[in-house]
């Protein structure tokens, strides 16, 4: 692992996603939503964006806090898990961590959970002293560990995590859950969660001081914008003046609502938008409050 590479001045942002599995998908529709289109090239490995000098490259999610460090892409959208474990692994190399989180994104959640035989009394930390733990995160549980005051031995494996106490390589297991469905399939149970994971938009510590910079502001912006109104909806709709407490009461997802008075002022028209689903019970409750001719319009974009 190298040192942070000297940063080279560039007037195109070059930002790298997982080029195949459960982030790559959701990473391209977040970026096409804030505006951004590309050409892919031929080996379908760099997409030269069109719309805005944003280039994309399309990578395997271990390498993009790696590839961040050594200046070749400027920001990643990877696992928060990933980019914690290679935090570490730095820092346990004695190098500089040159990279952070810069925005969470809303996808890809999941845990890193310790999961002990289904056979286990689980009654806390305390009995994992001594034993041995298999993981592919061991920067990370080692930290736990430390903070926890708990000495365990770790048993660092690539892949197959969970097959390691059925094998007699591990007592239990440190590993990302989802569902719980492939624990479950090898008769282990998640007991404790110590880091809760989702994607994130990473990029260095250290400032753009170039045209980057204006192109960073400018992406975070319409991805802010974007993250913003996922799952919101306009509401529009009118009530009587009389009303208007007990329906705003029904809306605290809601910002701030636009209030225009009609029919003499005894009515009120109103419009807010709502962050919250919008259920047909929410909107039966509003009209039981009172308000009348309710519609829900979807929202494309933001921009504070």
């Amino acid at each position: 692992m190298s040192p942070a590479a000297s940063p080279a001045v560039r007037d195109r942002l070059r930002i790298a996603i997982q080029k195949s599995g459960r982030l790559s998908e959701p990473a391209r529709a977040l970026l096409a939503s804030a505006g951004l289109s590309w050409r892919e090239s031929r080996d379908r490995l760099f997409c030269y964006g069109e719309s805005l000098p944003v280039d994309l490259l399309l990578v395997r999610d271990d390498d993009i806090p790696g590839l961040i460090a050594d200046g070749v892409c400027d920001l990643g959208i990877v696992g928060r898990n990933v980019l914690a474990e290679q935090a570490g692994e730095r820092e346990a190399a004695g190098l500089p961590v040159v990279f952070r989180e810069w925005r969470a994104l809303g996808f890809g959640g999941c845990r890193l959970s310790i999961a002990v035989p289904d056979g286990w009394d689980w009654q806390g930390p305390a009995q994992l002293a001594g034993k041995r733990i298999a993981t592919s995160y061991p920067n990370l549980l080692r930290a736990w560990l430390r903070a926890q005051a708990i000495e365990a031995d770790i048993v660092v494996l690539n892949g197959s995590v969970e097959i390691a106490p059925r094998l007699g390589q591990a007592d239990l297991i440190c590993d990302l859950v989802s569902s719980g469905a492939t624990l479950a399939a090898n008769q282990l149970k998640p007991v404790l969660d110590i880091l809760h994971s989702e994607a994130v938009l990473a990029g260095p510590v250290t400032p753009f001081v170039d045209a980057r910079a204006e192109l960073a502001e400018l992406l975070l912006r319409r991805m802010d914008g974007v993250l913003r109104i996922r799952d919101s909806k306009l509401l529009l709709f009118q009530a009587p003046r009389e009303a208007l407490p007990q329906v705003l009461q029904l809306l605290p997802d809601a910002e701030p609502p636009t209030v225009c008075p009609v029919e003499g002022g005894e009515t009120l028209a109103l419009q807010a938008l709502c962050h919250g689903v919008m259920t047909w019970q929410r909107l039966e409750e509003l009209k039981r409050a009172g308000a009348r001719g309710l519609m829900v319009l979807p929202v494309e974009r933001v921009l504070a």
